[in-house]
């Protein structure tokens, strides 16, 4: 999640759509958080700190896998986000997840509080991601490991370029800063690694994880979802007289229709995974 000003708004207004497509959200990306809690080493009876857990995951997959004798608490910048996770949690009859609002860069947490920290693409919009990452080893207990996922490169990723390159053809686009909040800030391989290591964490890893972003939805209902929970794409469309906004979808649709087998989603997608200990 972003964090402060403009940003803070923008996602408190995109909320409801994480919220709408969250079932759908969690399948996409449930091959993402098995491998980052692999990466954070969480096992059973650990307590964890979710990181701009958004609508709810990685949190509650993360409470699934501590099991009643452990705990996970779920922190997000937004309301509505946290209102939404805390009904999933709910309808899936978790009690051992707590839910928090606040930024990564001020978390209300005593020093070595955790047994592993976690941020599953939220990472990318910290407005300053050092302070986030440091406020994560400073309340992760010594031995404990932080660990991060963020988008590989948008070129890798149909998922991303499709979208991109068909509206490209219908808007204008500057190009993005690197260092700006954005999905891809830390496509860069080492680039997270680096900070995360300036941030105080040792033994700093890094590894490209590929998978398939799936769920049975169709070319349709993929552009629904991406369409909605993307605010810059709602930006942009918002720009456009209301027969170029269907011409987009339409081509979105075409463009995307070789990553349906079967009517289904499946795109191979590439992510970076990065993580540290506190010495």
């Amino acid at each position: 999640m972003s964090q402060t000003g403009n940003s803070l708004q923008e996602w408190a207004e995109t909320a409801r759509f994480w919220t709408k497509h969250r079932h759908t959200i969690r399948m996409m990306f449930e091959p993402l958080t098995r491998a980052l809690i692999e990466q954070a080493g969480i096992v059973e009876g650990q307590k964890i700190l979710d990181v701009a857990g958004g609508a709810g995951e990685p949190s509650l997959t993360i409470a699934e896998t501590v099991g009643p004798h452990g705990s996970v608490v779920c922190t997000d910048p937004i309301a509505e986000m946290i209102v939404a996770a805390e009904i999933d949690a709910r309808e899936r009859g978790l009690e051992n997840v707590e839910f928090r609002q606040c930024t990564a860069d001020a978390l209300p947490f005593a020093d070595n509080s955790f047994d592993a920290v976690v941020c599953r693409l939220g990472a990318m919009f910290f407005p300053d991601p050092l302070a986030g990452l440091r406020e994560m080893i400073r309340v992760v207990k010594p031995g404990g490991r932080v660990a991060l996922a963020v988008w590989a490169q948008s070129d890798v990723n149909p998922f991303c370029y499709i979208i991109t390159d068909v509206v490209s053809r219908h808007v204008e686009t500057a190009a993005a800063d690197p260092n700006a909040p954005n999905a891809f800030r830390f496509a860069e391989r080492g680039k997270l690694a680096g900070i995360l290591g300036e941030a105080g964490a040792i033994d700093v890893k890094e590894r490209l994880v590929q998978f398939d972003v799936a769920a049975p939805i169709s070319p349709a209902g993929f552009w629904s979802m991406r369409s909605e929970t993307s605010e810059t794409l709602r930006s942009k469309l918002k720009n456009l007289p209301a027969d170029q906004q269907v011409q987009v979808a339409e081509e979105v649709q075409t463009a995307v229709r070789e990553f349906f087998p079967e009517g289904h989603m499946k795109f191979p997608t590439q992510m970076i995974l990065v993580g540290g200990a506190k010495s």
